[in-house]
């Protein structure tokens, strides 16, 4: 896996050359070696890139540094041009405080942080696509309420993205993480994956564990639609990713509380590969069908095109 911290305008993209085809490869090299999973991650990014451990593990770092600026620099008072974001991250500010309420604070803040990174986003502001724009407060939002509720170590963080980078590496070779090309469950699904095997990890999960807490997390999204009104990462895409966030964390529990995936983790992947080349082309961010077509997005549509 190679690691490329970028700026690519607002956005922080980490970019992967492939090694690892299936978790499998990586779940057989953690129990060979006795290392742990994010280390034979992190091995191979040093094997792909030429570089020491030290250098990986910063890049890693800096990545994760970049989510929580993302986060801190949310302003609840900046609209997309389009008028379709912005505030809501606020208003789930606001319920979070609000003691009656049916969530825990731990999904409350995980809501909160996915919806004001989406709307970051929106506002051009500058964010982490991790592994898109589009699913951009889905691993953010699970790992920064993590750090803050659990009291967790910086470096335990950064070693939890190399969990999630791996999966994510399998992804990229396997299926896809693009929503033109397999839907968005390639998008909001790819990053719920990669957040579950990393919240997996940071609760003392096995190599075995991360994975199937992965592959239950993807299932749960898989022949998502890739379907955004006026072609914007907005509607539906934020609050898609509340939905990935919240999938990401309940997936880690039930594999905590022993459940594991009937289907193996990468037979799973496989099939999201196989839903997304069936899907129809209208229902990959083509703007031709689903939620794109709706009177009301009709209706955006024409707006934006004159101007208000």
């Amino acid at each position: 896996m190679c690691l490329a911290f970028l700026y690519i305008g607002s956005v922080c993209r980490m970019e992967i050359n492939m090694s690892f085809a299936t978790l499998k490869e990586i779940t057989n090299l953690v129990e060979e070696s006795g290392k742990a999973f994010w280390q034979v991650v992190m091995e191979d990014d040093m094997k792909e890139r030429n570089v020491s451990a030290e250098e990986s593990f910063e890049t890693m770092r800096m990545m994760y540094r970049a989510m929580e600026q993302a986060d801190a620099s949310y302003d609840p008072g900046l609209r997309s041009a389009s008028g379709l974001a912005g505030g809501d991250g606020e208003k789930l500010e606001k319920f979070r405080k609000n003691p009656n309420r049916l969530i825990g604070d731990f999904l409350a803040e995980v809501m909160e942080k996915a919806v004001k990174m989406g709307e970051s986003n929106a506002c051009m502001k500058r964010i982490v696509a991790a592994p898109t724009a589009g699913s951009c407060g889905v691993i953010p939002s699970v790992l920064l309420t993590y750090r803050k509720q659990r009291k967790a170590e910086e470096d335990k963080m950064v070693q939890a993205l190399f969990v999630a980078a791996g999966i994510g590496e399998v992804l990229v070779a396997s299926a896809s993480i693009a929503g033109a090309e397999g839907g968005c469950q390639a998008e909001i699904g790819s990053a719920s994956a990669m957040a579950a095997g990393a919240v997996s990890y940071l609760e003392g999960g096995s190599a075995e564990e991360i994975v199937h807490a992965a592959a239950l997390a993807l299932k749960n999204m898989l022949g998502l639609t890739c379907d955004p009104v006026a072609g914007l990462v907005e509607v539906p895409c934020i609050k898609r990713n509340v939905a990935g966030a919240v999938n990401a964390v309940t997936s880690s529990q039930l594999v905590a509380a022993g459940v594991r995936s009937a289907i193996p983790p990468d037979e799973v992947i496989d099939s999201m590969r196989r839903i997304g080349r069936q899907l129809p082309t209208c229902l990959k961010e083509t703007g031709q069908e689903g939620l794109a077509i709706t009177p009301t997005a009709v209706e955006v549509v024409k707006r934006l095109q004159n101007g208000d």
